[in-house]
């Protein structure tokens, strides 16, 4: 059996949050890394696990996510799931547990669906690849939060090691009968 790792990014970082996961679950597990907002078709009896991770762009996850997670509540409940959100919020201290992060618990709270794990890391602040407005917007929002206004600079704020640490927990979780 197969892992489904599926993501909704805005700007790439929860894209290579999902594909380093694959890669730390790959000598134990094959998985399947795709983009949830182009999902047509899933070929579920192949999973046996499967991991969804969605980014935050002006306090809100994408649509297909909720649409995704209604959709296919029951075979997410079937097997073994995770979720993980990847927001800026989550740079600091207080707000990188989903017990902390207000997304994460509002999504949560009105998902159908309820993950047997699930983690909250921070994004990556990419100044030079926005577009106008929205380098402006992000840079008014970390103003008023106290993070980083330097639009010439790119800042990675994920924690590699919490990501690996997660990883390695969802691959322990045991599978669920069938």
């Amino acid at each position: 059996m197969k892992a489904l790792i599926l993501f909704s990014s805005r700007d790439g970082q929860t894209r290579e949050i999902a594909a380093r996961i694959a890669q730390t679950l790959t000598p134990q597990q094959v998985c399947d890394v795709l983009d949830l907002t182009a999902i047509k078709h899933l070929e579920w009896d192949q999973y046996d696990r499967v991991l969804i991770g969605a980014s935050i762009r002006y306090g809100h996850f994408h649509p297909a996510l909720m649409k995704f997670v209604t959709q296919y509540q029951a075979q997410l409940q079937q097997r073994v799931s995770g979720f993980f959100s990847v927001n800026l919020t989550a740079r600091k201290a207080d707000k990188c547990t989903p017990e902390t992060n207000a997304y994460t618990r509002k999504f949560l709270a009105e998902s159908p669906w309820q993950p047997d794990c699930c983690a909250v890391f921070a994004g990556a602040l990419r100044y030079p690849r926005y577009r106008w407005f929205d380098r402006i917007m992000i840079q008014l929002i970390m103003r008023m939060t106290g993070g980083e206004t330097d639009t010439s600079k790119e800042v990675e704020y994920t924690d590699w090691n919490k990501v690996a640490v997660f990883a390695a927990d969802f691959a322990r979780l045991p599978s669920k009968s069938s």
